[in-house]
């Protein structure tokens, strides 16, 4: 079986062509976990509840970790979250300076301290996110995935852009914040954890399969506000928000 999606380029080179999410679903925007998940549902998986994306650390990298984190004076067992100020474009970046806004707040208000990571393909922003990290935030040398997993399965909290590690978040149950810009939301919201969105409130214009385009956007992520991710940090923080949905419609 060469299982392929229907109508894209090649596609004549796969026997079993799946139907777009439109057709599939009878809508055109479904998680990306449900777009995936269509292929193996053509193909004679029983559709049911899609449970959730699970990642483990790994006790070697945990350790390294835990050493790293004592090293920058984070005892082990003490709070931290894991900031996330990368994305693959600029259109999905929030500023760095209000990240660093973001950590002193963590710091002062609840006493959690503030990991940020930074990708060996994020070297335009680093020297930028360094500085304006200096005195509020660890900012470690690139981490392996191994030991990123580890981090952030540790953590208190996410906060960060639409990234790789918001998805390593879900996977691996750590309440997370997300904010997005040019990304649609409906489609990469954490996957089965506690989080809260922040969007710019753009619209989108579904395409095929799980790509959607910016029709229209009222402002920029720049624009996004700190007292907005605040807030949204704050209601995952608080203790009247353990227990409660996944929250994906704000």
């Amino acid at each position: 079986m060469r299982v392929g999606w229907k109508g894209f380029q090649f596609s004549f080179v796969y026997n079993v062509q799946v139907p777009d999410a439109r057709e599939f679903y009878g809508r055109p925007v479904v998680h990306t976990v449900e777009h995936r998940i269509s292929q193996f549902y053509w193909t004679g998986l029983p559709r049911g509840p899609i449970p959730n994306v699970q990642v483990f650390p790994q006790s070697d990298a945990a350790e390294r970790v835990r050493e790293l984190l004592e090293r920058h004076g984070i005892a082990n067992g003490a709070p931290y979250a894991v900031l996330q100020p990368g994305a693959r474009l600029a259109t999905m970046r929030w500023p760095a300076a209000k990240f660093a806004e973001i950590s002193r707040w963590l710091r002062d208000t609840h006493g959690i301290a503030s990991v940020v990571n930074l990708s060996a393909q994020e070297e335009s922003i680093a020297a930028q996110v360094r500085d304006e990290m200096r005195d509020s935030a660890v900012v470690p040398e690139g981490l392996g995935l191994r030991e990123l997993i580890a981090l952030v399965a540790g953590a208190s909290l996410f906060v960060g852009n639409d990234s790789g590690p918001a998805h390593l978040a879900a996977a691996t149950g750590r309440p997370a914040v997300v904010i997005y810009g040019s990304t649609n939301p409906a489609q990469w919201w954490p996957w089965g954890t506690e989080h809260r969105v922040v969007e710019t409130g753009a619209q989108f214009r579904a395409v095929r399969g799980d790509k959607t385009v910016v029709e229209s956007a009222p402002r920029r992520i720049e624009d996004v506000g700190v007292e907005e991710v605040r807030t949204a940090c704050e209601e995952l923080l608080s203790a009247k928000s353990c227990g409660s949905r996944p929250n994906h419609d704000t």
